[in-house]
């Protein structure tokens, strides 16, 4: 027999929209789906969302816990807008990267002057800006091949833009000095941007993760990319 949602259980919903989201894509998802990973009748979904759209958008929006959910006066969430999902996302895109450790540095705005204490800063806000923002990403990241609005603003505005400036980054330093001569900084630097990818937002969706707590898992890349930038081939220095 199918049950119901108490009133304080959005957050349930939200999470099991995403990973349903996640896994089926944007296309195949069906409020049924979600409706069925819950053991409730599908109807019920309606009493907290008008439509899928609206589920999209939830779960964008409340997934990282980053926002205080709906109260019950505001169910259901109503279907958004044309393009106010893609906003609220370009939005949040652009509230990180105007925070960026990164930005900071090559915009002059920012002064680290050890060099391996400036790419920990630097890998280390990248890395937890990912961490903190996974649910939304992995998301984002899963769904906007099949929604053409969003592949312009997650690829163009957010991870190419990225890592055009951490790109920048790297030539600006090797060219100072600072870091070690590199033959690709646009290979390395993608390489950078999809370890923290992986390790801060994709493991977690691994259907079988290695238990490696958050800081640890941290630790490590900052590490790994912040002695292999300062030294050269076979450990010599740069």
């Amino acid at each position: 027999m199918a049950r119901s949602i108490p009133p304080d259980r959005f957050a349930q919903l939200v999470d099991a929209s995403t990973r349903t989201f996640i896994v089926r894509g944007y296309r195949l998802t069906q409020v049924a789906d979600v409706a069925d990973s819950l053991g409730i009748a599908k109807g019920t979904i309606y009493g907290y969302v008008e439509s899928k759209e609206a589920l999209f958008d939830a779960c964008v929006r409340y997934a990282d816990r980053h926002l205080t959910p709906p109260s019950s006066s505001e169910l259901p969430i109503r279907t958004p807008a044309t393009g106010a999902t893609v906003k609220h996302i370009r939005e949040r895109l652009a509230i990180e990267a105007s925070e960026m450790t990164l930005l900071h540095v090559v915009g002059g705005h920012r002064t680290i002057p050890d060099a391996r204490a400036e790419l920990a800063a630097i890998l280390s806000d990248l890395y937890r800006r990912v961490a903190r923002n996974r649910l939304a990403l992995k998301l984002i990241d899963r769904c906007a091949a099949e929604y053409p609005d969003l592949a312009g603003v997650w690829f163009d505005e957010g991870r190419w833009a990225q890592h055009k400036l951490l790109v920048e980054f790297l030539e600006r330093r090797a060219k100072q000095k600072r870091i070690r001569r590199l033959e690709r900084p646009d290979i390395v630097a993608r390489t950078i941007l999809e370890t923290i990818a992986f390790w801060a937002m994709h493991r977690h969706f691994d259907p079988s993760p290695q238990p490696i707590d958050e800081a640890t898992a941290e630790a490590a890349v900052v590490d790994l990319f912040a002695e292999g930038l300062l030294k050269g081939p076979r450990g010599a220095d740069r």
